[in-house]
């Protein structure tokens, strides 16, 4: 009989990082694949992630609507709540063998806390890395939850250990994420038109002599201001005058102040260097950074992906705090003049060599091949 191996995705995020295994799991002799997508991935507002599943074949068994407007703290709670009681009725009803669950999102451990009280095995991708905000609680929570770990690096799989974790059970695996990029090296042209594939807001740079791509998330236990530190990154890329490509942040406590704050600065200052995108499909993204001259914000895809293509990097802010970071990576400030200067600085450095500290490009098939092998058992049953 086939193991049935439940996923949930619950951000666009989350889809990229997990894509590679899906295909793994569904081409594996002894898996079943019961794929459950949920919150944002749902969400047209944040790119509507789940058209991008469907395109790519796959078959979703459940979909589950629960994120609750607000983007601030207490909508975050409610909405880990939410996802919480609804999961649950998810996971009684497919029965999944194992569930598994993503990095380090507020809907991540919804998903761990309600499999994990039916005693149904958790495994979790991403656990032991370091973030600055409430997602390394998060994703540290998740890891005692977890009865299986498949980490990214060395790094982290010692910090799993070192959290109690049987050594058996933590298998280092690399990121999916970076397969996408090893794949997209083989085939790195940019051959789409960015416009007439996904439209987008604002004038159309162009782009052929080079761009900047740019993705900024609020930082949760800074949402207050969100709005501040959008408007210097900006006011920096604005200032440089480089054709830039731009992407609308995730759904995260502050996004509505880095929103308004675009919204605003795209109405008065109307900027004739920016485009503004909500989403792509994962290999298109990736090619636009393949391509580009650097990535800059604070999403963890300058440290991951970037770091194996060899693109430089502008990391903002205290987002990815503690993260292990490549040589593509310069790390800046909330403030103009020095998000600026370095970019300056990345587009005179050129491209990095390649990394694969998170990776070499077949993750997905080993965490398929460990899902099928590995022995399920909860390690911290509950009692009463």
């Amino acid at each position: 009989m086939k193991r049935k191996v439940c996923v949930v995705v619950t951000a666009r995020p989350s889809y990229s990082r997990i894509k590679t295994a899906l295909d793994a799991i569904v081409a594996h002799p002894d898996l079943e694949l019961q794929l459950v997508v949920a919150a944002s991935a749902l969400l047209d507002r944040y790119g509507s992630a789940v058209r991008y599943i469907l395109k790519d074949g796959f078959e979703i068994a459940a979909r589950v609507s629960m994120v609750l407007e607000g983007e601030n703290p207490t909508s975050m709670a409610k909405t880990t709540g939410l996802g919480l009681l609804e999961l649950a009725t998810v996971f009684d009803n497919l029965g999944p063998d194992v569930v598994v669950t993503i990095a380090d999102r507020y809907e991540t451990i919804a998903t761990a806390i309600a499999a994990a009280y039916m005693n149904i095995p958790v495994a979790h991708v991403q656990g032991g890395e370091v973030t600055g905000s409430i997602d390394e609680k998060v994703r540290h929570a998740v890891t005692k939850l977890a009865d299986l770990h498949l980490v990214a690096t060395e790094m982290a799989a010692q910090r799993v250990i070192q959290m109690g974790e049987d050594p058996a059970k933590v298998h280092l695996t690399g990121c999916p994420s970076v397969d996408l990029a090893a794949q997209i090296l083989d085939q790195p042209a940019l051959d789409f038109n960015p416009y007439e594939k996904y439209g987008g807001v604002g004038k159309e740079v162009d782009y052929a002599q080079g761009y900047l791509v740019v993705m900024q998330h609020p930082v949760t236990t800074e949402n207050k201001v969100a709005r501040q530190h959008i408007k210097e990154t900006l006011h920096a890329v604005h200032d440089i005058g480089l054709p830039t490509l731009w992407f609308w942040p995730n759904v995260d406590a502050g996004a509505d102040g880095t929103s308004e704050g675009i919204r605003s600065f795209r109405e008065i200052v109307a900027p004739q260097n920016i485009h503004f995108f909500k989403n792509m499909e994962p290999s298109d993204f990736l090619r636009l950074l393949l391509n580009s001259r650097a990535i800059v914000g604070n999403s963890s895809v300058g440290i991951r992906e970037c770091a194996f293509l060899g693109v430089p990097a502008v990391n903002i802010g205290s987002r990815q705090a503690g993260r292990e970071r490549g040589k593509n990576v310069l790390d800046v400030g909330y403030d103009r003049d020095a998000i600026r200067a370095a970019i300056e600085t990345q587009i005179n450095n050129g491209r990095a060599p390649q990394d694969t500290l998170y990776g070499d490009g077949l993750a997905g098939q080993r965490i398929a091949d460990i899902l099928a092998t590995a022995e399920l058992t909860i390690e911290k049953r509950l009692t009463y």
